[in-house]
């Protein structure tokens, strides 16, 4: 399941109907990524973190995310929800849930979906700080996380 959405979600129900959905795995792995109240260059504190993306190009990539996983882990499930639009720190921003019937599969398959939906899902970030507005930059350590799964094992 793949949702890109305005409205915010709570990561509680949302891992509630995941299990639900997945109640004969064995490992459930999840990751949920929150709106931080500082930037990371300066010492300003970040008031509203604002997302735009690429509609249907977005959802698109998120499956082919979730499509490479699967065929390199055994998963039962994987689901991942993204929201786009103004946020403030602490509101939940992203959301992965991987399922397998161990927990290797499912932590290492959250990890890779999450390390390529960082570097390859087209999503755009503003920071506003103050009365400043900026948009953030790729960051090279998002990539080497990346780039570790295109490696031979």
């Amino acid at each position: 399941m793949i949702r890109v959405q305005k409205k915010p979600f709570d990561p509680g129900a949302e891992t509630n109907l995941f299990l639900d959905r997945n109640s004969n795995s064995g490992g459930v792995a999840s990751f949920i990524g929150q709106v931080r109240d500082f930037q990371d260059d300066t010492d300003q504190k970040i008031s509203v973190l604002e997302l735009e993306h690429y509609p249907g190009m977005t959802e698109k990539e998120l499956g082919r995310i979730c499509s490479a996983a699967r065929a390199r882990w055994p998963l039962d499930d994987a689901s991942v929800i993204h929201r786009y639009g103004p946020m403030k720190p602490g509101d939940a921003i992203v959301m992965v849930f991987t399922a397998s019937a161990h927990r290797a599969d499912a932590f290492a398959a959250c990890e890779f979906i999450m390390d390529w939906l960082k570097t390859q899902a087209p999503f755009w970030k503003r920071e506003r700080a103050g009365t400043d507005t900026s948009w953030v930059d790729a960051k090279t350590s998002d990539d080497d996380r990346a780039s570790r799964w295109t490696s031979d094992d």
